[in-house]
């Protein structure tokens, strides 16, 4: 089905739309053989607390973002390779329902849908493409160990989850292990490392991971960098697709997701 929305004017006309919602905060998406497959509204776990993002499946890419005006404008647009992209769903536990882990290279994270059904229309047809897009292709998708940990949200850690001791204030503020997705305290995640699956450039890590990483070489090279950071480099770890509360969008209404299946 997917093959025949690729040249119809109603798929041009669906990316164009979204392009124009993104404004100049988003890259182009309209390329030769591109289809959107379906959008809707899912509710990400970010680090401070679960909010609604707008989701956008292509035949090749998963894209989402802030919603600043429902259908009418987003922002920080995030695009993930769809070859990249593991599913694994979770289990329903106390107002958490409905979710599971969309697992990439740069970044892994939960969503959660408004019903099971929608959770099975979503997972359906992003794992079809992902398996379509990798026998079309021949790209081979990342090992397990090459895809981004899922952070543990803030809330879940009262205490350092290295150290068990630190407890985290207003001056003793929460890091994130970008290895295993820990939330830690900054003596217990003083030193970088290099991720080659997720930056060119040296990550903060946990000691425990970090001591793991030096411990091993890639290409004949240690991993670990040596480099130190101060406790209160706290910059570096805000969770790129926060944003203000003030733009509301914790009352956005929720809609049916839409998947096209016709060129009408």
């Amino acid at each position: 089905m997917v093959d025949r929305l690729v040249n119809s004017e109603a798929n041009a006309r669906r990316i164009a739309l979204v392009e124009s919602c993104f404004g100049t905060a988003g890259q182009p998406l309209a390329v030769p053989g591109r289809v959107l497959v379906g959008e809707g509204v899912l509710t990400k776990a970010c680090r401070k607390k679960p909010k609604p993002r707008q989701f956008f499946l292509f035949n090749d890419l998963l894209v989402y973002g802030n919603i600043i005006i429902g259908k009418k404008k987003y922002n920080k647009q995030h695009i993930i390779p769809l070859e990249e992209v593991k599913l694994r769903s979770l289990e329903d536990e106390g107002i958490f329902m409905n979710g599971w882990l969309i697992c990439a290279r740069g970044k892994s994270f939960a969503v959660y849908a408004a019903t099971a059904t929608e959770k099975q229309e979503w997972m359906a047809h992003i794992e079809k493409c992902v398996k379509d897009l990798i026998e079309k292709s021949g790209k081979k998708p990342p090992s397990e160990s090459e895809r981004a940990a899922v952070w543990v949200p803030d809330t879940a850690a009262p205490n350092c989850m290295v150290c068990k001791k630190t407890q985290f204030t207003m001056l003793n503020r929460r890091h994130h292990c970008r290895k295993c997705g820990q939330v830690v305290c900054g003596s217990c995640s003083s030193h970088k490392s290099l991720l080659p699956h997720m930056s060119s450039k040296p990550l903060r890590v946990c000691d425990e991971c970090y001591r793991a990483l030096s411990d091993k070489s890639v290409d004949g090279r240690h991993t670990s960098t040596g480099e130190r950071l101060n406790s209160d480099s706290s910059s570096e770890d805000s969770d790129d697709d926060e944003e203000s509360e003030r733009n509301g969008v914790d009352q956005t209404e929720a809609e049916k997701p839409n998947f096209y299946n016709s060129v009408e």
